[in-house]
Protein backbone atom coordinates (compact mmCIF):
# COMPACT_ATOMS: atom_id res chain seq x y z
CA UNK A 1 0.00 0.00 0.00
CA UNK A 2 1.29 3.37 -0.74
CA UNK A 3 2.58 4.61 2.94
CA UNK A 4 0.90 8.22 2.24
CA UNK A 5 -2.58 6.62 1.98
CA UNK A 6 -1.80 4.64 5.39
CA UNK A 7 -0.28 8.30 7.10
CA UNK A 8 -3.88 9.79 6.01
CA UNK A 9 -5.71 6.85 7.40
CA UNK A 10 -3.46 6.91 10.59
CA UNK A 11 -4.15 10.63 10.97
CA UNK A 12 -8.28 10.34 10.56
CA UNK A 13 -7.75 7.46 13.31
CA UNK A 14 -6.24 10.12 15.52
CA UNK A 15 -8.27 12.91 14.85
CA UNK A 16 -11.49 11.01 15.35
CA UNK A 17 -10.48 10.05 18.57
CA UNK A 18 -9.08 13.03 19.83
CA UNK A 19 -11.77 15.40 18.95
CA UNK A 20 -14.47 12.47 19.39
CA UNK A 21 -13.66 12.01 22.89
CA UNK A 22 -13.09 15.50 23.71
CA UNK A 23 -17.00 16.39 22.33
CA UNK A 24 -19.79 17.16 25.00
CA UNK A 25 -21.58 13.85 25.27
CA UNK A 26 -18.60 11.26 25.05
CA UNK A 27 -16.62 13.92 27.62
CA UNK A 28 -19.30 14.15 30.27
CA UNK A 29 -19.42 10.18 30.21
CA UNK A 30 -16.61 9.63 30.86
CA UNK A 31 -15.89 12.52 33.56
CA UNK A 32 -18.71 11.14 35.58
CA UNK A 33 -17.06 7.79 35.57
CA UNK A 34 -13.69 8.10 35.41
CA UNK A 35 -13.87 12.14 37.11
CA UNK A 36 -11.95 14.91 35.76
CA UNK A 37 -8.20 13.79 36.34
CA UNK A 38 -9.14 10.25 35.54
CA UNK A 39 -10.73 11.58 32.10
CA UNK A 40 -7.62 13.82 31.03
CA UNK A 41 -4.88 10.80 31.99
CA UNK A 42 -7.54 8.57 29.74
CA UNK A 43 -7.71 11.24 26.99
CA UNK A 44 -3.54 11.87 27.06
CA UNK A 45 -3.11 7.97 27.13
CA UNK A 46 -4.69 7.63 23.70
CA UNK A 47 -3.38 10.69 22.10
CA UNK A 48 0.33 9.69 23.16
CA UNK A 49 -0.40 5.90 21.82
CA UNK A 50 -2.06 7.05 18.52
CA UNK A 51 0.96 10.21 18.42
CA UNK A 52 3.51 7.50 18.48
CA UNK A 53 2.06 4.86 16.11
CA UNK A 54 1.73 7.39 13.25
CA UNK A 55 4.99 8.96 13.77
CA UNK A 56 6.69 5.86 14.07
CA UNK A 57 5.34 4.51 10.99
CA UNK A 58 5.83 7.59 9.09
CA UNK A 59 9.70 7.97 10.42
CA UNK A 60 10.11 3.81 8.83
CA UNK A 61 8.11 4.66 5.23
CA UNK A 62 9.22 8.55 5.16
CA UNK A 63 11.57 7.88 1.96
CA UNK A 64 9.11 5.80 0.15
CA UNK A 65 6.26 6.07 -2.16
CA UNK A 66 5.04 8.87 -4.60
CA UNK A 67 7.18 12.13 -5.44
CA UNK A 68 5.92 15.47 -3.61
CA UNK A 69 5.65 18.89 -4.62
CA UNK A 70 9.09 19.48 -3.78
CA UNK A 71 8.92 23.19 -4.16
CA UNK A 72 12.20 23.87 -2.14
CA UNK A 73 13.41 23.19 -5.81
CA UNK A 74 11.89 26.90 -6.95
CA UNK A 75 14.36 29.86 -5.37
CA UNK A 76 11.42 32.32 -5.07
CA UNK A 77 9.34 30.15 -3.02
CA UNK A 78 12.05 28.27 -0.73
CA UNK A 79 12.91 30.96 1.51
CA UNK A 80 9.42 32.24 1.84
CA UNK A 81 8.14 29.03 3.15
CA UNK A 82 11.39 28.52 5.51
CA UNK A 83 10.37 32.12 6.60
CA UNK A 84 6.75 30.71 7.41
CA UNK A 85 8.62 27.43 9.16
CA UNK A 86 10.38 29.32 11.31
CA UNK A 87 7.88 31.99 12.61
CA UNK A 88 5.35 29.11 12.99
CA UNK A 89 7.47 26.97 15.39
CA UNK A 90 9.00 29.99 17.34
CA UNK A 91 5.19 30.97 17.62
CA UNK A 92 4.15 28.33 18.90
CA UNK A 93 7.02 27.26 21.52
CA UNK A 94 7.22 30.78 22.59
CA UNK A 95 3.38 30.67 23.33
CA UNK A 96 4.07 27.41 25.32
CA UNK A 97 6.63 29.16 27.96
CA UNK A 98 5.32 32.63 27.96
CA UNK A 99 1.49 32.70 27.99
CA UNK A 100 -0.18 29.01 27.49
CA UNK A 101 -0.30 28.24 31.55
CA UNK A 102 -2.72 32.20 31.97
CA UNK A 103 -4.60 31.42 29.05
CA UNK A 104 -8.33 30.42 28.50
CA UNK A 105 -7.11 27.43 26.91
CA UNK A 106 -4.87 25.79 29.28
CA UNK A 107 -5.83 22.73 31.08
CA UNK A 108 -7.47 23.32 34.98
CA UNK A 109 -8.30 27.02 34.09
CA UNK A 110 -11.81 28.10 34.58
CA UNK A 111 -11.42 31.90 34.08
CA UNK A 112 -10.98 33.84 30.83
CA UNK A 113 -8.67 36.64 31.29
CA UNK A 114 -8.45 39.69 27.96
CA UNK A 115 -5.62 38.97 25.38
CA UNK A 116 -2.55 39.00 26.25
CA UNK A 117 0.82 39.48 24.53
CA UNK A 118 1.36 36.81 21.44
CA UNK A 119 -2.79 36.34 21.75
CA UNK A 120 -3.11 39.53 20.52
CA UNK A 121 -1.46 37.73 17.73
CA UNK A 122 -3.63 34.57 17.20
CA UNK A 123 -5.83 33.54 20.27
CA UNK A 124 -4.15 30.09 19.26
CA UNK A 125 -0.73 30.83 19.07
CA UNK A 126 0.32 26.92 19.81
CA UNK A 127 -1.67 25.50 17.24
CA UNK A 128 -1.88 28.09 14.25
CA UNK A 129 2.48 28.05 14.91
CA UNK A 130 2.77 24.45 14.24
CA UNK A 131 -0.48 24.55 11.40
CA UNK A 132 1.95 27.42 9.19
CA UNK A 133 5.20 25.38 9.25
CA UNK A 134 3.34 22.10 8.34
CA UNK A 135 1.17 23.94 5.66
CA UNK A 136 5.10 25.39 4.39
CA UNK A 137 6.29 21.78 4.71
CA UNK A 138 3.43 20.56 2.57
CA UNK A 139 4.48 22.11 -0.27
CA UNK A 140 8.27 21.91 0.42
CA UNK A 141 7.64 17.86 0.91
CA UNK A 142 9.85 15.94 -1.93
CA UNK A 143 7.42 13.00 -1.14
CA UNK A 144 3.89 12.84 -1.02
CA UNK A 145 4.23 10.62 1.87
CA UNK A 146 5.61 13.32 4.09
CA UNK A 147 3.13 16.15 2.69
CA UNK A 148 0.72 14.17 4.11
CA UNK A 149 1.76 13.51 6.69
CA UNK A 150 2.21 17.52 7.52
CA UNK A 151 -0.77 18.04 6.15
CA UNK A 152 -2.20 15.73 8.75
CA UNK A 153 -0.79 17.84 11.68
CA UNK A 154 -2.14 21.19 9.97
CA UNK A 155 -5.59 19.82 9.84
CA UNK A 156 -5.38 17.99 13.31
CA UNK A 157 -4.22 21.95 14.60
CA UNK A 158 -6.72 23.77 12.54
CA UNK A 159 -9.80 21.66 13.59
CA UNK A 160 -8.48 21.18 17.07
CA UNK A 161 -8.44 25.00 17.68
CA UNK A 162 -11.95 25.31 15.97
CA UNK A 163 -13.42 22.72 18.42
CA UNK A 164 -11.78 23.96 20.95
CA UNK A 165 -13.41 27.44 20.77
CA UNK A 166 -16.84 26.01 20.37
CA UNK A 167 -16.22 23.91 23.55
CA UNK A 168 -14.90 26.72 25.66
CA UNK A 169 -18.04 28.91 24.13
CA UNK A 170 -20.37 26.46 25.64
CA UNK A 171 -18.36 25.99 29.27
CA UNK A 172 -17.31 29.73 29.94
CA UNK A 173 -20.16 31.86 27.98
CA UNK A 174 -20.55 35.90 27.46
CA UNK A 175 -16.44 36.37 28.88
CA UNK A 176 -15.40 34.04 26.20
CA UNK A 177 -17.91 35.15 23.49
CA UNK A 178 -16.01 38.51 24.03
CA UNK A 179 -12.42 36.80 23.76
CA UNK A 180 -13.65 35.54 20.28
CA UNK A 181 -14.78 38.32 19.22
CA UNK A 182 -11.73 40.30 20.15
CA UNK A 183 -9.43 38.24 18.30
CA UNK A 184 -8.49 35.65 15.45
CA UNK A 185 -7.57 32.17 14.99
CA UNK A 186 -5.87 32.98 11.94
CA UNK A 187 -2.35 35.17 12.53
CA UNK A 188 -2.98 39.05 12.23
CA UNK A 189 -6.52 39.00 11.49
CA UNK A 190 -8.16 40.71 14.30
CA UNK A 191 -5.22 43.16 14.20
CA UNK A 192 -5.92 44.18 10.71
CA UNK A 193 -9.35 44.37 10.85
CA UNK A 194 -9.14 46.49 13.98
CA UNK A 195 -10.88 44.23 16.35
CA UNK A 196 -7.54 44.09 18.38
CA UNK A 197 -3.76 45.97 18.47
CA UNK A 198 -0.42 44.73 19.05
CA UNK A 199 0.87 45.44 21.89
CA UNK A 200 4.73 45.39 21.89
CA UNK A 201 6.01 45.73 25.39
CA UNK A 202 3.42 42.43 26.15
CA UNK A 203 5.39 40.48 23.45
CA UNK A 204 8.05 37.45 25.37
CA UNK A 205 11.27 38.71 23.02
CA UNK A 206 13.27 36.69 25.22
CA UNK A 207 11.32 33.46 24.27
CA UNK A 208 10.82 34.35 20.44
CA UNK A 209 14.25 34.74 20.58
CA UNK A 210 14.98 31.42 21.81
CA UNK A 211 12.51 29.40 19.98
CA UNK A 212 13.51 31.34 16.41
CA UNK A 213 17.11 29.64 17.48
CA UNK A 214 15.62 26.29 17.89
CA UNK A 215 13.96 26.08 14.91
CA UNK A 216 17.29 27.31 13.34
CA UNK A 217 18.95 24.50 15.03
CA UNK A 218 16.13 22.39 13.71
CA UNK A 219 16.84 23.19 10.50
CA UNK A 220 20.50 22.04 10.94
CA UNK A 221 19.50 18.49 11.71
CA UNK A 222 16.47 18.27 9.49
CA UNK A 223 18.04 14.93 8.14
CA UNK A 224 17.95 13.47 11.44
CA UNK A 225 15.05 14.76 13.27
CA UNK A 226 13.15 11.59 12.13
CA UNK A 227 16.19 9.01 12.39
CA UNK A 228 15.24 6.01 15.12
CA UNK A 229 11.88 5.31 14.37
CA UNK A 230 11.02 8.79 15.20
CA UNK A 231 12.51 9.18 18.80
CA UNK A 232 13.08 12.30 18.88
CA UNK A 233 9.89 13.87 17.79
CA UNK A 234 7.66 11.33 20.56
CA UNK A 235 9.93 12.31 22.76
CA UNK A 236 9.89 16.05 22.50
CA UNK A 237 6.24 16.45 21.83
CA UNK A 238 5.31 14.06 24.49
CA UNK A 239 7.60 15.66 26.66
CA UNK A 240 6.24 19.29 25.67
CA UNK A 241 2.79 18.30 26.32
CA UNK A 242 3.45 17.31 29.60
CA UNK A 243 5.37 20.10 30.78
CA UNK A 244 2.42 21.89 29.51
CA UNK A 245 -0.12 20.15 31.88
CA UNK A 246 2.20 20.59 34.54
CA UNK A 247 2.51 24.06 34.06
CA UNK A 248 -0.57 24.84 34.27
CA UNK A 249 -2.06 22.88 36.80
CA UNK A 250 0.57 24.87 38.75
CA UNK A 251 -0.59 28.15 37.65
CA UNK A 252 -3.94 27.06 38.66
CA UNK A 253 -3.05 25.95 41.83
CA UNK A 254 -0.89 29.70 42.39
CA UNK A 255 -4.23 31.30 41.32
CA UNK A 256 -6.80 29.38 43.90
CA UNK A 257 -4.49 30.26 47.04
CA UNK A 258 -4.45 33.90 45.93
CA UNK A 259 -8.19 34.02 45.66
CA UNK A 260 -8.96 33.24 49.44
CA UNK A 261 -6.32 35.60 50.58
CA UNK A 262 -8.10 38.27 48.19
CA UNK A 263 -11.23 37.47 49.84
CA UNK A 264 -9.89 37.65 53.35
CA UNK A 265 -8.52 41.03 52.58
CA UNK A 266 -11.45 41.98 51.19
CA UNK A 267 -13.30 40.89 54.57
CA UNK A 268 -11.16 42.69 56.37
CA UNK A 269 -12.08 46.34 58.13
CA UNK A 270 -10.11 49.01 57.10
CA UNK A 271 -7.49 50.60 59.87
Amino acid sequence: MEPALTVGLLWLLFGGLHIGLATRRPRAALVARLGERGFTTLFSLIAAVMFVVVVRFYANHRLEGAPGLALGDVAALRWPLMAMIGFGIALALASLVSSYAASPMAILTHTVRPPHGLERITRHPFFMGFALASLAHVLLATRLVGAVFQAGIATVMIVGAWHQDRKLLVLRGRPYEAYLAATSAVPFVAILAGRQRLVWRELPYGALAACAAIAVSLRVVHGAIFDHGGAWVIVATLGGAAGAGLASAWHARRRRRRLPDAAGLAGRPAA
